[in-house]
């Protein structure tokens, strides 16, 4: 008895608002009362609606016990037959949501289950039938994307194999859920118009009885799409706990015999207690470690958190501004250093870029809880963060495009789409937007024969891109201007919508749709990119599924971005041509825009990899050339390695780091006015790199300008260096002299 008692306890502690629906169940049982019929017919009964919402739950036994709300739906279509008031009624309401839409987006009652975040499984998804395998049920989820021909494994949906009213997508969520809506995209394609206009919704818990969702009485209808990438949501008037769901289509576009029946889909839904678990907390997702704040963070939120994190640490913080972005928003970046403020000799600068497509908006997420987290593990005494703060200038941009961030933050994580956002406000892509210097290198390759006159860094910025005219985003300029003033030795760019790390060049010769183009360093870039993606969580399972069209598990998760496709105009090229910086890009998800309770596991996902990474600037050699005679900093002086086409400079205190897989490797310095210098410089696995520092001798020539135009005395050791040289060319002169004379007399006596 005191066993059963106690389990009674433990079931009313962990699961009490369960019991007390099953009591209501019990009680409209006993009555013989069919459920969901004891309140008065909606007037909006059977009419094609697209959303309602409730807070009430419903829960099965061996049917379905359904609760119709009393509050009025908040986003049903009015009917045309509604009486005046209910109206004037929606009207009210309607505005209320506008400019609740214009706060901010849509707070949905439930998440989505995870069929766009491959949280829901292939084999929870089943359908009535389907045309061929790439058109198959696990491919109708949420924004998933196509290969570039119809007809391929990788589809843009699912695709009923028949055309008629009989065809369903269902979802297992493989234990109790309560259902609250679905979100509708029409078939992702280049080719086909396949989209449904309306649907209908069923429930079950074993597949084998059904319930139709209900809008009042009768079982309602669902607008869908009008257009193939829209998200289009719809709240059910009445919530269903289950554990199968069904998308039923009702009407689709019609195109003669092409008019299939396709979608792509998102369902809402809160689990429920299992009554038969008494210890719910053993199988609940465990709680991050770290407490930071995770949430979608929209301008303003996003500036107060960074002055949170300035206010917590001053002393290895700096929040500064790089430019503004076309609409005036500042585009923030935070300082994290021992010396904010202040380039330090040796001391190499990194940066991560997030959110240059503005609806791409984990990267500005995982940058906003890293700056959080260095702080708090910094203040803790975390010895590899603090080493990693006291040897490395870090620069974290959260928000490189934050009015396409607006723009998708207002539609939500679910409704923004594909592409809203991504684009800057005047629609430029600045993916494409960094100054093309590929076309012309390789030009110049094709043209000059002798190699040695070829230049292989810091190529010049065109004339005509550099104009006021030049259509280059404004928070594309604030960032090359950035990346001109800060000496960055390694940068990652984070994306959205792949899971994959890519290194250049992204740009193919000849513009070819994809081709291997590596740079001098594809062994290094690979390290780089296999660095980040070999401790990404979910890049690193084995067992994941592909996001969308490309298996990239066959790469070990990283590519060459020009392999994977042609993006001219890269900031990573750029990079890497333009400045002294080695980028790669991180698609750091299949889900542009994860769902706000999916931010702690995507934290936990990429926390190593973001540190990780970022430990990578120590990889290689490092040094500083020097002036032999005066010992000061040489700037600009010309870093070659041997068998690696490409060079680098120092900065302008003389310091300069050169990233290079382990290995032995011959390095020669040269300056302007100097005599060049190798040695040999040995790269170890260690953390730190190798100290391999030059001191230049200038030529006579370079210290007697210097002299002369400091008005200076000469040296000594110069005077008698000059006496010499002017003496030898004395002898050479009269040695010429000589011989023409000579010349001039064997010519005399043959006349």
């Amino acid at each position: 008895m005191a066993a059963a008692l106690h389990f009674l306890l433990l079931l009313l502690l962990h699961c009490g608002s369960f019991l007390l629906i099953l009591s209501k169940h019990a009680e409209d049982t006993a009555t013989d009362r069919p459920t969901g019929e004891s309140h008065a017919p909606s007037p909006a009964a059977g009419r094609v609606f697209p959303a309602g919402r409730s807070n009430t739950t419903e829960v099965p036994s061996s049917g379905f016990t359904t609760k119709s709300t009393d509050k009025p739906s908040k986003i049903t279509t009015a009917d045309k037959h509604e009486t005046e008031d209910a109206g004037k009624t929606k009207e009210r309401v309607t505005k209320k949501d506008e400019e609740k839409e214009e706060e901010g987006p849509l707070e949905l009652e439930c998440p989505p289950l995870g069929l766009e975040s491959l949280k829901v499984k292939d084999n929870q998804l089943r359908a009535s039938s389907y045309r061929r395998r790439g058109l198959g049920p696990h491919r109708g989820r949420l924004n998933i994307q196509s290969g570039i021909e119809d007809g391929d494994i990788y589809d843009g949906g699912w695709c009923a194999q028949v055309r008629d009213q009989n065809q369903w997508l269902e979802v297992d969520a493989r234990r109790l859920t309560r259902f609250t809506g679905v979100i509708l995209q029409g078939r992702a394609s280049i080719w086909s118009w396949n989209l449904v206009h309306t649907y209908k919704v069923q429930f079950s818990n074993d597949t084998l009885l059904w319930r139709p969702s209900l809008n009042g009485t009768k079982e309602a209808v669902f607008i869908g799409n009008q257009n193939l990438e829209t998200p289009v949501l719809a709240l059910f008037n009445t919530s269903t706990v289950a554990r199968y769901i069904r998308i039923n289509p009702q009407s689709w576009y019609q195109n003669g015999t092409l008019g299939h029946i396709c979608l792509r889909a998102e369902v809402l839904g809160c689990t429920v207690p299992d009554p038969n678990n008494i210890y719910p907390w053993q199988t609940a997702p465990a709680e991050p470690r770290d407490k930071l704040d995770f949430r979608h963070h929209n301008y303003k939120e996003m500036r107060k958190l960074m002055k949170s994190v300035t206010e917590a640490c001053p002393n290895i913080t700096r929040m500064y501004s790089i430019g503004k972005s076309y609409t005036g928003l500042k585009l923030y970046a935070m300082e994290i250093s021992d010396n904010p403020g202040k380039h330090e000799l040796g001391e190499p600068e990194f940066r991560y870029v997030a959110g240059m497509h503005g609806n791409e908006v984990l990267g500005r997420e995982l940058v906003l809880n890293l700056m959080q987290f260095m702080c708090q593990e910094y203040k803790r005494g975390d010895q590899r963060i603090v080493r990693l703060i006291q040897d490395t200038r870090i620069h974290l941009l959260p928000s490189m495009n934050p009015d396409g961030y607006e723009m998708a933050f207002k539609k939500g994580s679910e409704l923004s789409g594909w592409s809203l956002g991504r684009y800057s406000y005047e629609g430029i892509d600045m993916n494409h937007n960094f100054a093309d210097l590929n076309s012309g290198m390789w030009n110049a390759i094709e043209v000059e024969t002798d190699r040695s006159k070829l230049i292989n860094h810091y190529f010049p910025m065109p004339e005509m891109y550099t104009s006021e005219e030049a259509f280059v985003a404004s928070e594309t300029r604030a960032v090359i201007d950035w990346m001109q003033n800060i000496p960055f030795v390694l940068s990652a760019n984070l994306h959205g919508g792949e899971l994959v790390v890519t290194y250049p060049y992204d740009m193919t010769k000849d513009w070819a749709p994809q081709e291997h183009t590596p740079t001098a360093d594809e062994s290094f870039f690979r390290w780089l990119a296999t660095a980040y993606a070999s401790t990404n969580q979910v890049m690193s399972n084995p067992d994941r599924r592909p996001c969308h069209n490309k298996d990239f598990r066959r790469t070990n998760n990283i590519i060459n971005g020009a392999d994977w496709h042609n993006v001219p105009g890269s900031m990573n090229d750029f990079s890497y041509l333009h400045t002294n910086c080695f980028a790669v890009t991180v698609e750091l998800s299949c889900d542009k825009f994860p769902h706000v309770s999916e931010l702690p596991v995507e934290w936990t996902n990429n926390k190593e990899s973001l540190l990780v990474f970022m430990e990578q600037v120590h990889r290689g050699i490092k040094g500083v050339v020097r002036d032999r005679e005066t010992e000061a900093g040489i700037a600009d002086a010309i870093i070659k390695v041997d068998d690696i086409d490409h060079h680098i400079r120092s900065v302008s205190d003389g310091d300069y780091w050169r990233l290079l897989n382990p290995g032995d490797y011959r390095v020669t310095v040269s300056a302007e006015g100097y005599f060049p210098s190798s040695r040999s410089c040995q790269v170890m696995y260690d953390f730190y790199p190798t100290i391999c520092d030059f001191n230049l001798t200038k030529i006579p020539r370079q210290r007697l300008i210097d002299i002369l135009a400091k008005g200076g005395k000469l040296p000594v050791d110069l005077q008698l260096r000059l006496r010499q040289l002017r003496l030898r060319k004395l002898r050479v002169t009269t040695k010429a002299i000589n011989q023409r004379r000579s010349s001039a007399a064997k010519l005399g006596r043959r006349v």
